[in-house]
């Protein structure tokens, strides 16, 4: 999986981010935000609901 701030996200979750590991939660349909260190790109989705 991978996903870029300013995407809609396809699913609920905690996004990792690939380069510090740091977590935004994001919902369904959300736009996805950078990391609180302002990188863009993630990794990692987790605590996906219904997974």
């Amino acid at each position: 999986m991978v996903a870029h701030a300013g995407e809609k996200a396809e699913e609920s979750g905690v996004f990792h981010c690939a380069k510090c590991s740091e977590k935004v939660e994001v919902k369904k349909g959300a736009k996805i935000p950078k990391c609180p260190n302002g990188h863009t790109s993630f990794d990692r989705r987790t605590n996906e609901p219904g997974r």
